[in-house]
């Protein structure tokens, strides 16, 4: 399955580890049973229904799009070599360079420093952004393996929620 989901345009590029077994096995993105990321969009308001992996697509309607900066699908983002970050730390940045999404969302704070090798980083907006143009935000993984209470994650994505509306107003204007 192409695991990118990427046009132009986009509003917000989701950016996870990598596909999940069963992501891999129905050829949808967050597929996982315990992966809480569709919960996440509607409960935070970045979406206006809950979507299910298979309908992963829609998000492409709503201005936002779906990647990892690993292709390869495991049953933990652990099982992933450094090698493999870097190639896909070089791959993910053409990506971000050549598509400009105005938001490029982390999810998973591993996610970012692989990708930055930034030792010290923080949830929500980065004060210095990878790609130039490109505003980084970091989000908690949703991944059920993550032991942060689901409240504190619901938080930073609404975060992420209320940037996408001021840049949408803005660029209304």
């Amino acid at each position: 399955m192409p695991w990118d989901m990427i046009v132009p345009g986009l509003t917000v590029l989701f950016i996870g580890y990598n596909p999940s077994l069963r992501s891999a096995e129905i050829g949808h993105h967050f597929a996982g049973r315990n992966n809480g990321f569709w919960r996440i969009l509607v409960e935070s308001g970045l979406t206006p229904e809950r979507l299910q992996p298979e309908e992963d697509l829609q998000l492409l309607k709503l201005g936002m799009g779906l990647t990892n900066i690993v292709a390869r699908p495991t049953r933990a983002a652990s099982e992933l070599t450094a090698a493999e970050y870097r190639e896909g730390a070089k791959q993910l940045r053409e990506k971000l360079e050549r598509f400009r999404p105005r938001i490029a969302c982390y999810v998973g704070i591993g996610v970012y420093k692989a990708f930055t090798r930034r030792k010290q980083v923080n949830h929500g907006v980065q004060t210095e952004s990878a790609v130039p143009g490109v505003v980084d935000f970091v989000a908690p993984s949703t991944s059920g393996l993550n032991r942060m209470l689901y409240q504190e994650q619901l938080q930073i994505y609404r975060q992420l929620s209320e940037l996408v509306t001021k840049l949408r107003a803005y660029d209304s204007r």
